[in-house]
């Protein structure tokens, strides 16, 4: 049998895995400029960019716990609504489906051919992908999503403390920055290259907004190690 791979059957878990990756090298190193620009002690450099791991992957493993969950919960109301209204009336939801065959350009005759053969194979998956939009590759799957999530973003956020444990001085927060942007770009063009996106549009969008975080945080402490000083 002919099998071919595409991107749906990867994207639940790489848009958690990307977010979470992103996310992670973002804040982490944004927190670790900031607070360097603000003329911290490298052992509250370091502490502070461990928190923020630590905090950080917990925060996204349970937002994207509950976030999932809630799309699963009405997924699961969706498949037992339809699950009813096809053991109450099954003839017009054979209808339903013959029409919506028809809506996407089968004659009658062969509209209800296939409808009558697909609910006959399987009515309630066939209402569920052709009425509803509901596929195996796009259900929602919490754990999964949770774990993808949390792991990326400590993996992510641990980039920038090996900065930390081999750089120093004055000019941290620069080379902070300057690495977590092509960290940035790797994950930009690896997530491109898993979702067969174009590769220079994905490491422009990551690097961009990653820049606009860190040079953000950089200038409060920067304005607030002044103020101290």
């Amino acid at each position: 049998m002919h099998r071919e791979s595409h991107s749906v059957a990867r994207i639940g878990w790489l848009r958690a895995a990307i977010l979470g990756a992103n996310d992670g090298i973002v804040s982490t190193a944004s927190l670790i400029a900031g607070v360097a620009a603000a003329g911290m002690a490298p052992q509250a450099i370091l502490l502070t960019g461990v928190a923020g791991l630590v905090a950080g992957a917990m925060s996204m493993a349970a937002g994207e716990y509950v976030s999932v969950s809630s799309q699963s919960d009405a997924e699961k109301a969706d498949i037992a609504l339809e699950t009813r209204e096809l053991a109450a009336d099954p003839a017009f939801e054979l209808e339903e489906l013959t029409q919506i065959y028809q809506q996407r350009g089968l004659g009658r005759p062969l509209a209800e051919q296939v409808a009558a053969e697909l609910t006959a194979h399987n009515a309630l998956d066939s209402h569920l992908r052709d009425e509803l939009g509901m596929t195996h590759h796009g259900r929602a799957r919490p754990i999964q999503a949770a774990v993808a999530s949390a792991t990326s973003f400590a993996a992510g956020a641990a980039l920038p403390l090996l900065v930390v444990l081999l750089a120093s001085g004055p000019s941290l927060p620069w080379t902070v920055s300057a690495a977590s942007l092509v960290f940035l770009a790797i994950l930009g063009a690896l997530g491109a290259w898993a979702g067969n996106a174009p590769l220079l549009r994905a490491i422009v969008r990551v690097t961009f907004w990653g820049a606009m975080a860190m040079a953000a945080t950089m200038a409060i402490g920067s304005l607030f190690g002044v103020v101290a000083g």
